[in-house]
């Protein structure tokens, strides 16, 4: 067994395609396919299920998919040691990114590492939370910025980047738009828009409406932002979202409302960068997270949080970032 049966093998699980992996690793289809064929002659069973049109993973291939990915992710973590200790820093740097992360920008923080190590080949995997995690812990991401993790469901580190309120967004028509807050009993009558379940927004909401033992239905599920800030626009419903929606300039015409804690809790959405559990850091990966900690990539208004919190202990003061439209707070 070699490891570029093993890049074969994963790149036809994670396309679900022969054509779309050879394509992606640069390599003859046929070529492709004897290398997976060896593969499974070698482990004598079937690693995919083969149909005209869909390729899908056999149980045997879905158990070797995990132990795949993470000898890929150790061979790489062997190169790039080799490397640093030569005083380079060159291979592959594979990020993962929830769509709605704060406290940082991904493609500032993306842009000065590739200023700085331009021999490292960087690679963007934009995901839900769950899906970030799966690939942190099975080596298929270096780390990753998500959003709304519980201690339970990850004993790695989880560096904390922001936090912040999830509020009410409505359009400027509907009848929360004038009250200085709602109760998280007025709510469930009402048409929600929301994203697919795995995105940390939606995770968040889920949660709060769990926490304050109130029911809704989503009717209306997107996968993008300005999807959901335009439907809100054109009174299709109503969403539960972190506050800092409020500030995207297709926001600009929109109504934020605060939302009152419900037991003693207040509704929050936590952003944070996850880090591997079961093995140190790649020397891209730390040099990453050298300027995660630089204010240069970090969020203009997390930057003037952190400066009031300094002067003013245990006080969180929500920032607003500077130029940027904002939703009315009620």
């Amino acid at each position: 067994m070699e490891l570029r049966q093993l890049e074969h093998f994963v790149a036809v699980a994670e396309e679900q395609h022969f054509t779309r992996a050879a394509e992606r690793l640069a390599v003859s289809q046929s070529g492709l396919s004897a290398s997976v064929r060896a593969l499974e002659q070698e482990l004598r069973t079937p690693l995919f299920s083969r149909t005209t049109r869909t390729v899908r993973l056999t149980e045997a291939g879905r158990a070797l998919l995990v132990e795949a990915e993470r000898t890929l992710a150790g061979a790489r973590a062997a190169r790039d040691a080799v490397d640093a200790v030569r005083g380079l820093l060159r291979g592959t740097l594979t990020v993962g990114v929830e769509q709605c992360v704060a406290g940082v920008s991904p493609a500032r923080l993306l842009a000065a590492f590739h200023r700085d190590h331009p021999q490292m080949e960087l690679r963007l995997r934009q995901e839900g939370t769950s899906s970030l995690l799966d690939g942190v812990a099975g080596g298929r991401l270096d780390l990753a910025f998500a959003a709304t993790v519980s201690p339970a469901e990850w004993r790695g580190e989880l560096m904390p980047l922001a936090r912040e309120p999830m509020v009410v967004l409505c359009a400027a028509g509907h009848r929360f738009a004038g009250r200085g807050g709602v109760a998280w009993e007025e709510l469930p009558g009402e048409s929600f828009i929301d994203f697919h379940p795995d995105w940390g927004p939606r995770r968040a909401a889920d949660e709060a409406f769990a926490a304050a033992g109130a029911r809704r239905t989503v009717g209306l599920e997107v996968n993008d932002v300005h999807s959901l800030l335009e439907l809100v626009q054109e009174g299709l419903g109503i969403a539960v979202v972190p506050h800092h929606f409020s500030r995207k300039p297709e926001a600009a015409r929109l109504v934020a409302v605060e939302v009152a804690p419900a037991g003693g809790r207040q509704a929050v959405y936590e952003s944070v960068v996850v880090l591997p559990a079961a093995r140190s850091l790649s020397p891209g990966a730390r040099a990453l997270m050298r300027l995660v900690r630089e204010d240069a990539v970090r969020e203009p208004e997390v930057r003037e949080r952190e400066v009031r919190e300094r002067e003013v202990p245990g006080q969180e003061v929500p920032g607003q970032e500077a130029g940027a439209p904002e939703a009315a707070v009620r």
